[in-house]
Order: C-alpha cells, then structure tokens, then sequence
C-alpha cells in the first residue's frame, strides 16, 4: 500500500483543538489518508469547544464513517490502515476497548487495530483518574494500545496554548511515524 491510512476516532471527551489540528495535519500530509469515526457525544463536545463547525474538521477526512455502521470497513481487519487514534478518548471508550467491547464502529475499529497487531493511540483527557480509570488504562496498555494522555508539557516554553496542543499532537505523530515540524525536538539542556 503506497497510500498510508490513519484511523482517527473522535469521542465525547473534552480536547477538541486537539483533535483539529491532528486532522489538519493528517489530512495535509502527502500520501495520507485521513478516515474519520465521531462518535455521538463528540459531535455534541464539539459543539462546545471548537471555534469552527464540524465541517472543518471533516473537510479533512477522505472518507466520515456513522459511529452506528458496523459494515463500514473499519470494521474489518482486512482493511488495511497503519493506525488508529481516539483523540480525545472518553473513559467510556477507554472501557470498551480495555474490554474488547465493538458496540460501535469506533469501539469495533479499534478492537481490530488491537486484534490485528496495528498502532492503537488512546488519547484520554480526564481527571482526577478513579481506580476504574486507572485499571482501564492498564488493561489497554496491557492489549497493546499506546496510553498518551493529554497532559501539557512546558519545557519547550509555549507562548499559546496553540504552542501546547502543538506539542502534544507532535507526540502522536511520532507514535505513528509521520513527519512533521510541529514541535521541537529535545536536544538536552543548554550549556552554560
């Protein structure tokens, strides 16, 4: 396959700016294709977080899946992806894809990603964590999911909060081996 597909699953969770600018920079990268999962509570976080309509963010997408068809081909581990995100992930998919629950096609999606040995990213944004969290978080790591919590780092000096959500989508794309220039690389500390 010349053509690289990522899988980007959009939850209820709160952490939209991160999820436009991944989609934005998937959806930009040569050869790349961008398929995109909202789940229901998503579209209705969305509503209240983002500064652009929906439309922005599936504008970016090659192909938008319904949440609610099990046939789409995501579902299937014989379509071929090099990865799937859930970003922002809502601890309720957290506890589905720690179960292998596929009531949905984001849930199911990502349940084949585990199954099929492919890069599963989870990108919770939830606190404080209870110990149900935490024995989630586990358990998926434990299925082979990449844990990449939506924490901010400050020693790059961000000057935004674009700055923040810069860095931390350049963390996912390093998970997933794609390219990009949206952060800058740590080089140890400066001498005196």
């Amino acid at each position: 396959m010349s053509t690289r597909r990522i899988l980007l699953g959009v939850t209820g969770a709160s952490g939209m700016p991160y999820t436009f600018k991944l989609a934005k920079v998937l959806g930009e990268t040569p050869g790349m294709e961008l398929h995109l999962i909202l789940s229901k509570a998503a579209k209705q976080v969305l509503a209240l977080e983002a500064d652009e309509p929906l439309e922005a963010l599936t504008t970016c997408a090659t192909a938008v899946y319904s949440d609610d068809d099990l046939a789409a081909p995501p579902a299937s581990g014989s379509w071929l992806h090099q990865g799937m995100v859930i970003c922002p992930c809502s601890m309720n998919s957290l506890a589905a894809v720690s179960q292998g629950l596929a009531g949905s096609l984001l849930h199911r999606a990502a349940d084949v990603t585990l199954k099929e040995g492919r890069p599963l990213v989870l990108v919770p944004r939830e606190t404080p964590l209870n110990r149900v969290h935490l024995r989630n978080l586990l358990s998926a790591s434990e299925a082979g999911a990449v844990i990449l919590p939506a924490m901010p780092a400050f020693y790059h000096r961000p000057r935004s909060v674009a700055d923040v959500v810069d860095h931390l989508v350049a963390r996912i794309l390093d998970r997933l081996g794609v390219s990009h220039e949206l952060s800058k690389r740590w080089n140890g500390l400066p001498e005196d």
